[in-house]
């Protein structure tokens, strides 16, 4: 049987960089040449960068991705790399650029796959299942494809899909088992949620079982936006067998020896195929660069780690893309001593490190001692740059000009905190980070431009019982590895509370966290109406409550910060409610 060494380059594209994109995939492809492949792979839309969202209307946009891709044909081969065929992922529209490429919704825009060999592209395929739930409007943005791309390399039969075609039966991989293919090509863009890790391995058994085929998939990695690519690159055998797997949340290159059966003669399929699709043959070579020596290449396979330390590295790696990526040299953030505030402060060293974090303690009249103190030990346990910017002054100043009283009073508080941010951001250059949480988030526990002030959210889409077991976790994890723990033990066992009037705790407003975290998840993330929530066990009264404050704070959350989603359904890019809505679930 025909052995091929495959090269899965799960690397870190940046959205409308094509250049740099470009320049990424000659850097792994010589990489992967080193190490012996005779097939290389890189994610979906890798010239582009993924979601491209509205760039797919702009003529120059699809026109320069498709020049990039005829450039870095040339390139590669240029660089002596011509003879390993390369997949790549591209933005392609119908026809010539300069006729159809400003493409309108509906028509002619492509989600693409190219196979590039000997300088030239050799084979093409458009993307047929598209996404259209969840973060995904393709069916906005692109036309899909009616035919199976086969390739014949190596003496091996392989068929080229993208993301979607696998999450779907029928289709491809129906298609790839009538055409007899020994192994099917998938290249994505799989945005990260919790244990969804768990859900990709059987997915990828009952496609390669469907397709009567092994797989190889190849994921990107890295945050764009409130997205985060975690990777997860694999290889599966047609029987099941998980033969390599990738580390998720970095950069990775995975080269592994697989056999494949030979290619069968040609066949003219003269029967009806899945989905209106037909099949386009196209052969690559025979001859391919020689495996290195030294025996077969194993990629190994990485283990699940804790739900925690997969989120931990979500966060991190959102948090850092979203910083570098729009190049702002540092982040500022306000320390209360809270868990929120240490939690958040604690992802942005572990993501840039602590010179270019700032923590700012804002105390006011109300602040606790143990509070300033946790704030400081919080700063000295990561070294991040520490400050103390007492916001009573400014707070008194205003109530002697203003008749203020009761709540008002706190969010005047938390906004005299908010304008300090951001001041400090005009002056110095930092991005300002938000703290709040995804429970206080749901329910609208929060202070437009005071404590919700600021560009980024690293914690937006974690439930607030969440964030104390990834303390407790972050806190442990450095024991282990025999480092201090970054987070104060006080900061974790205290009572939340916004401390904003005398003795405040948020038990005052709200439910139980572990009362009511169950009932948002129920309600946000599950769908469930009120009669589900109370089937489920929750106290009616409590439902009512609670499903009052979420849907009344519809507003707010359309005006929050941008944060790395972990989670399947998260407030923006996820659930979207109409802010003016009479509908109600609760009593």
């Amino acid at each position: 049987m025909p052995t091929l060494r495959l090269a899965l380059c799960q690397v870190n594209p940046t959205v409308g960089d094509i250049a740099g994109n470009a320049d990424l995939v000659r850097r792994w492809t010589r990489k992967a040449a080193d190490a012996g492949a005779q097939l290389a792979l890189f994610p979906e839309l890798m010239l582009t960068g993924y979601p491209v969202e509205d760039l797919v209307f702009r003529r120059s946009f699809v026109a320069a991705s498709r020049a990039a891709l005829e450039r870095l044909a040339a390139d590669l081969a240029a660089d002596g790399l011509g003879e390993l065929p390369v997949m790549v992922g591209y933005l392609d529209a119908d026809g010539p650029p300069q006729v159809s490429a400003d493409a309108v919704p509906g028509r002619g825009a492509r989600n693409a796959a190219a196979l590039l060999h000997q300088g030239g592209i050799v084979a093409t395929y458009f993307k047929h299942h598209l996404p259209n739930y969840g973060v995904f409007d393709e069916d906005r943005y692109f036309v899909p494809g009616d035919m199976l791309t086969v390739a014949r390399i190596g003496g091996v039969d392989v068929a080229l899909t993208i993301c979607e075609d696998l999450w779907q039966a029928g289709g491809p991989f129906a298609v790839a088992r009538q055409a007899g293919v020994g192994l099917v090509l998938n290249i994505n863009g799989s945005p990260y949620e919790l244990n969804k890790d768990d859900v990709r391995l059987p997915l990828v058994r009952r496609r390669a079982a469907e397709a009567g085929a092994t797989i190889a998939y190849v994921n990107m990695v890295g945050g764009q936006d409130e997205l985060v690519y975690d990777g997860d690159s694999m290889i599966v055998s047609a029987e099941g067998a998980l033969l390599a797997r990738a580390p998720q949340f970095v950069e990775h290159l995975l080269v592994h020896d697989v056999e494949l059966p030979p290619a069968k003669e040609q066949v003219d399929h003269a029967e009806e195929l899945a989905d209106g699709m037909r099949i386009v043959r196209a052969k690559v070579s025979d001859i391919l660069p020689p495996a290195a020596t030294g025996g077969m290449a194993a990629g190994g396979i990485i283990e699940p780690v804790a739900d925690e330390a997969e989120v931990w590295q979500a966060l991190v790696l959102g948090l850092r893309d979203y910083v570098n990526k729009n190049r702002f040299p540092s982040v500022v953030l306000g320390l209360s001593g809270g868990i929120d505030s240490a939690v958040s402060a604690t992802i942005a060293v572990d993501a840039l490190g602590p010179d270019r974090v700032a923590g700012v303690s804002l105390p006011s009249q109300h602040s606790s001692e143990h509070s300033r103190a946790d704030a400081e030990d919080l700063a000295k346990r990561t070294g991040l740059n520490y400050r103390i910017e007492p916001i009573q002054p400014m707070v008194d100043t205003f109530l002697a000009n203003m008749s203020l009283s009761g709540v008002t009073v706190e969010n005047l508080q938390a906004r005299v905190r908010g304008v300090i941010l951001m001041a400090l951001s005009n002056q110095e250059g930092h991005l300002v980070l938000t703290t709040g949480n995804k429970s206080e988030l749901a329910v609208g526990y929060s202070t437009l431009y005071g404590d919700s002030v600021g560009g980024y959210n690293p914690i937006k889409d974690v439930w607030k019982t969440l964030v104390w077991r990834l303390a407790k976790w972050r806190n442990a994890d450095a024991e282990r590895r025999g480092e201090t723990p970054p987070i104060p033990e006080s900061s974790i066992g205290k009572p939340p509370s916004a401390e904003l009037s005398p003795g405040q705790m948020d038990s005052d407003t709200l439910p139980a966290y572990d009362v009511l975290d169950p009932i948002l998840i129920g309600y946000v993330d599950g769908d469930l109406g009120r009669e589900g929530l109370i089937e489920s066990g929750h106290d009616p009264a409590v439902v009512d409550k609670v499903l009052r404050m979420v849907d009344t704070a519809e507003y707010k959350r359309r005006q929050s910060a941008p944060g790395t989603k972990i989670s399947i359904k998260a407030f923006g890019r996820d659930r979207r409610l109409p802010i003016t809505n009479r509908w109600r679930e609760h009593g």
